[in-house]
């Protein structure tokens, strides 16, 4: 069983920084893509970067130079730096495992940038 937890959120003010973790059992984490997604209540679930095995992370262009993911296979986990946050990054901030056809989500963590 593919299991993913979130942790790292909180309030921040506006140009702080807050690191998000994803720490995954039950998987090859190594080989698996990951995601990091966020959602704001009556909007669809946007993505934020994503990093396939072997590959360097790709960004959304609202969080290019700010955001950077990174992961490391040896304590199956992934992380979010977030930098020079602003209050329109506050959202529930989700991590996604692929396998195959299947999509394994944490429960979320939210962040909250005050202006």
């Amino acid at each position: 069983q593919v299991q993913l937890v979130e942790s790292g959120g909180g309030l921040v003010q506006a140009g702080g920084s807050l690191r998000l973790s994803c720490a995954a059992s039950g998987s090859i984490f190594s080989i698996n893509p990951l995601g990091w997604y966020r959602q704001v209540p009556g909007k669809q679930r946007e993505l934020v970067a994503r990093i396939f095995s072997g590959s360097s992370p790709t960004y959304a262009d609202s969080v290019k130079g700010r955001f950077t993911m990174a992961r490391d296979n040896a304590k199956n986990t992934a992380y979010l730096q977030m930098n020079s946050l602003k209050p329109g990054d506050t959202a529930v901030y989700y991590c996604k495992e692929s396998l195959g056809s299947r999509m394994y989500w944490g429960q979320g963590t939210q962040v909250t940038v005050a202006s």
